[in-house]
């Protein structure tokens, strides 16, 4: 009877070779996802399909894109083995040839000639090319990015805790976590930040859009793999997975031996590869969506509002000023001022502006601004939109993706307690500036609204390096659950375990 039921249960499992239209996966435990034809006409045997648990889609996984991501990740899994041998100062060393290989002309050269190309073919199909273009600004980013990790003092080791009992002692240090999974957003400069882990003595695999591919391959050969090997690191320990497919940023965040799942980008792709990691039980660090608040409170100063707003909307990036809410009181003397930034800002760009003004509060909004159309740029072209229009109120959550025409939402709101409570409520709850003279105002604020960025002027001050000289991983919002405690900054140094070790001088030590 037992062999029966061993071979009853060896027959119960096999290797999915086909898929038929309207084939019921289940998923969730009492949910079913329905195969749809082109999904069942794509899958070959050899293919992966992945289940996402919090939307039923069905993810196709082509064996090709499976082995290309293992490829990468066994390569970062097997250095990481070997970094325990490897010093700080060689990671130090790292650091420093990385950014002297950046800095060399003729690397560079190749580099940026890749990276042309990458913005040729984006160009060519309508896409976005404002954070993909390889600028003499971000190559000096990237540099700088890499001297601070270079300089930073390594955590790896430290002691953070030390427990003493009657013949033996207990420490607990700082460790490094392991192989650490990006997918990221086609911006060259973000692929420096991702080794910053290493500082920490992990190591990284990472994914970068289609749109910086060529970018991406140029800085491996010319930059990042002769900076690991003039430094001693393991082949390895940075890894490029080289592939455009999105199934392959699947695949990497379904592999069970990353210890850290990281991505950037959009909300909905950033949300699909968090639930891809979590169902293979590796946590997860998600920065995908952002958009900023102002508040201007009762005892704004009007010149201060007036700058910080117009401040906040010098290009689109996830801290840029999405939604701003005026107290009712101060309506007619803050909207103008308002208007007038959001004007000046789109003047300066030279591509006009938009505003989305809340269902209730048009009477704020000079009659000429809702009737007037206008020329806007988007990154698939030029095409005429309102100056303003109105929006439901509960669409105060939308991230508005401009190109060149900068974008916000406006709500006139009764209170300071109104807009916090708007904000808690509708915002991905990343980042918050009130504009107050009034100290208490901003104590209450501070205390009530529920974000990681918090601030009393432009919001585009919210960036690792930027604030706090530390290359970012990523800027969490606190909308979907948080990874390490609270924290808002994710940062290579962050990244880490604590280890516990015994030293037992008495060896007749029991229990």
């Amino acid at each position: 009877m037992g062999r029966c039921a061993l071979n009853d249960a060896a027959m119960s499992t096999g290797n999915l070779e086909r898929l038929t239209p309207g084939q019921p996966i289940p998923f969730g435990g009492d949910r079913v996802a329905l195969v749809s034809a082109d999904l069942a006409q794509r899958f070959r045997p050899g293919d992966r399909l992945l289940v996402v648990d919090d939307t039923g889609d069905l993810l196709l996984v082509p064996a090709a894109e499976q082995a290309t991501a293992a490829a990468a990740v066994g390569r970062a899994y097997a250095a990481f083995q070997k970094m325990g041998a490897v010093s700080d100062a060689a990671v130090t060393a790292f650091f420093e040839a990385f950014a002297a290989r950046l800095e060399d002309e003729a690397a560079w050269a190749e580099i940026a000639d890749a990276n042309a190309q990458d913005v040729d073919r984006a160009r060519s199909r309508g896409r976005s090319t404002t954070r993909l273009a390889a600028t003499p600004q971000m190559r000096a980013g990237m540099i700088a990015g890499l001297r601070e990790w270079r300089d930073a003092t390594s955590p790896r080791g430290k002691l953070l805790e030390t427990v003493e009992h009657q013949g033996w002692t207990v420490e607990q240090a700082i460790a490094p976590l392991g192989v650490v999974g990006f997918v990221f957003e086609g911006r060259p400069n973000v692929f420096a930040d991702a080794t910053g882990v290493l500082r920490t003595g992990n190591t990284v695999v990472f994914r970068i859009g289609s749109d910086a591919l060529g970018t991406a391959r140029a800085i491996v050969r010319h930059a990042l793999d002769p900076a690991m090997a003039a430094a001693g690191l393991p082949a390895g320990a940075a890894s490029l997975v080289e592939s455009e497919g999105h199934a392959a940023g699947w695949a990497m965040f379904s592999d069970k031996r990353l210890a850290l799942a990281v991505a950037r980008g959009s909300g909905r792709a950033v949300a699909q590869l968090g639930a891809v990691a979590r169902k293979a039980g590796t946590p997860v660090s998600l920065h995908g969506t952002g958009g900023a608040w102002m508040v201007a409170d009762e005892s704004a100063d009007a010149d201060r509002f007036a700058a910080t707003a117009y401040h906040s909307l010098d290009r689109k990036v996830c801290n840029t000023l999405n939604v701003c809410c005026i107290v009712r009181s101060r309506a007619d003397e803050l909207v103008p001022r308002f208007l007038n930034a959001l004007k000046r800002a789109g003047d300066r760009r030279g591509h006009n502006c938009r505003l989305h003004v809340v269902e209730g509060d048009e009477a704020f909004v000079p009659a000429d601004w809702l009737s007037t159309r206008l020329r806007v740029r988007r990154a698939e072209g030029d095409g005429e939109e309102p100056l303003a229009d109105t929006l439901p109120e509960a669409e105060l959550g939308r991230e508005w993706e401009w190109e060149e025409t900068p974008e916000v939402s406006l709500k006139i709101v009764d209170d300071l307690d109104q807009a916090v409570a708007l904000f808690n409520r509708y915002s991905p709850q990343f980042t918050a500036s009130l504009i107050a003279q009034d100290p208490a105002a901003h104590e209450r604020f501070y205390a009530a609204v529920n974000a990681p960025f918090v601030g009393d002027g432009f919001t585009r001050w919210v960036d690792g390096q930027y604030a706090l000289n530390r290359p970012e991983l990523g800027l969490s919002n606190w909308e979907h659950g948080r990874l390490f405690a609270r924290g808002g900054v994710l940062a290579g140094d962050s990244v880490f375990t604590v280890r516990t070790r015994v030293r037992q001088s008495d060896p007749d030590v029991h229990r």
